[in-house]
């Protein structure tokens, strides 16, 4: 599977941006999906995981409470709503895809990742 995403940019504090990541092939509704983000000199860090019945969802502490994940198979599409943002949201932010549920919450397992997104949040 091939993964796009889009919808960074920059926002003040307290803001709101939504992510989107449209994917190629017809077996995208099969795979778990999830959103990584990497600051400067930072390691790649989880941030929230949908799996493909859109039943188990599951974020990173940081997050919980101000981001929403969720996809649309009918558009091979996930979502990242975020809001209440913070300057240290500030990173590249990845969708990712994988077979299994365990493996899309860390980032050395994971089996396709998309081209990043710049997010950066101004104080």
């Amino acid at each position: 599977v091939q993964l796009q995403a889009s919808g960074g940019g920059l926002v003040q504090a307290a803001g709101s941006l939504r992510l989107s990541c449209a994917a190629s092939g017809s077996t995208f509704s099969t795979y778990n999906l999830g959103w990584f983000r990497q600051a400067p000199g930072k390691e790649r860090e989880f941030v929230a995981a949908i799996d493909w019945t859109s039943i188990r969802i599951v974020y990173a502490d940081s997050v919980k409470g101000r981001f929403t994940i969720s996809r649309d198979n009918a558009k091979n599409t996930v979502y990242l709503q975020m809001n209440r943002l913070k300057p240290e949201d500030t990173a590249v932010y990845y969708c990712a895809a994988d077979r299994s549920y365990v493996a899309i919450q860390r980032y050395y397992d994971v089996d396709y990742w998309g081209k990043g997104t710049q997010v950066t949040v101004s104080s």
